[in-house]
């Protein structure tokens, strides 16, 4: 007998990759492609369109790399900077963090700012630097809007205010892999440069394509940057994708999945996706304080509407709650990277999700929890998570407004 065997299907809470709807997943069932035929391009096209209207785009360019959200990092950086150039980043999660690696092996030279983690993008702190860089030294501000590590929204509005403030000419790079197709993001009003995300999380397919859109300001900034790039060349993926076709092999499939991803959010309006998300997170929020528990963020105007990391008690290790999620109860959820290991677990909740989807992973989580020894009242957690959720989404939506 095997004692490993588990019935019905995976109950997936990780924030990314993300469930995959049973209509997205059967668009992407489709016999190979000529990848140079007529009626491949005319399937590119429609997707860029569409993916500039997720970013709220109307002059970027969007790109669409074979790879993931860190290939397009590689893309953004090695496209419009030069090795020596001096940059300024915040470390506040384990995502921000292997971006700034990224860039110092990339031969830049960044100027940290290291902030607990749990807070967010430091704006004063960016703009008490960006205002004493009186010789424009300083040639890009990189922020990761939705640290997924901490479940931490960061301003990127506030960023820009900071730069145009101290008129500063530096480009603005947005890590938005968490938070693109989930979260609030306005390239254009935000003055937004370089700006990344991946097929893998709110855009709702597998894993495949790093995705990126750039501002005209970054494109002018390409033809001079003299950084090492070939595979990541923007040039060519400009030139061709004009076309609707590619200087590579592309993942036809997963383009498939991603037309009818954008049919989806078009469907819904892109508005009540963000609305949805952060109503559903409320309940997720609101169940993990019934428990008396607490989040990685520092503060509720910080906390994610895609991914929330759930701080353990003391003598409970983290690792025993997703361990025993997944063995007893066939459920995944996110683990705490690097320094938060054993000491959170996440639930992610992007994407593909409902009220249902939530409470379930709020009635396993409490199961597990008790089973890793915390002290945790059965139902506590979804009975809070109901009470919001039974309200309604318009009536939810305005309390949620109210609240923050």
């Amino acid at each position: 007998m095997c004692t490993n065997f588990k019935t019905g299907t995976n109950s997936l809470f990780i924030p990314g990759p993300t469930n995959v709807p049973d209509d997205v997943r059967m668009a992407m069932n489709v016999p190979m492609q000529d990848q140079r035929g007529p009626e491949f391009g005319a399937l590119t096209l429609g997707i860029l369109a569409d993916l500039k209207r997720v970013f709220r785009t109307k002059d970027g360019t969007v790109m669409l790399f074979p790879g993931s959200g860190t290939g397009a990092w590689e893309a953004a950086i090695t496209n419009t900077l030069n090795v020596g150039d001096r940059v300024m980043m915040a470390r506040h999660g384990q995502f921000s963090t292997l971006w700034a690696e990224m860039a110092t092996r990339l031969g830049l030279v960044v100027d940290v700012v290291d902030v607990p983690w749990g807070a967010g993008a430091p704006v004063s702190e960016f703009m008490r630097r960006l205002a004493a860089d009186r010789k424009g030294e300083i040639k890009a501000v990189f922020v990761t809007q939705n640290e997924t590590a901490t479940g931490v929204t960061s301003d990127v509005a506030a960023v820009r205010r900071a730069m145009d403030d101290c008129f500063h000419d530096a480009l603005l790079f947005v890590d938005g892999v968490s938070s693109v197709a989930s979260i609030d993001f306005r390239m254009d009003d935000w003055g937004v440069d370089l700006a990344v995300t991946g097929s893998q999380k709110g855009l709702m397919c597998p894993a495949g394509l790093g995705i990126l859109a750039v501002s005209s300001k970054a494109m002018a900034a390409s033809a001079s940057a003299t950084m090492r790039r070939a595979y990541f060349e923007f040039r060519d993926m400009a030139q061709t994708s004009q076309s609707g076709y590619f200087p590579y092999t592309p993942p036809t499939q997963i383009l498939h999945g991603l037309r009818r991803a954008l049919d989806r959010i078009n469907t819904e309006g892109l508005d009540a996706v963000i609305a949805r998300h952060a109503r559903l997170a409320e309940g997720v929020r609101r169940g993990v304080a019934a428990w008396g528990l607490s989040i990685c963020a520092e503060h509720r105007s910080l906390a994610s509407n895609t991914v929330t990391a759930i701080k353990v008690p003391e003598g409970v290790d983290a690792r025993e709650v997703i361990r025993i999620g997944y063995e007893r109860y066939n459920t995944s959820f996110g683990s705490g990277l690097a320094r938060l290991a054993g000491k959170v677990f996440r639930i992610g909740h992007l994407g593909d999700l409902n009220e249902a989807m939530c409470l379930t992973a709020l009635s396993v989580a409490e199961m597990a929890l008790a089973e890793a020894g915390v002290d945790i009242v059965f139902g506590s957690g979804v009975a809070a998570a109901q009470g919001w959720y039974a309200m309604g989404k318009g009536q939810s939506n305005k309390l949620q407004i109210a609240a923050e």
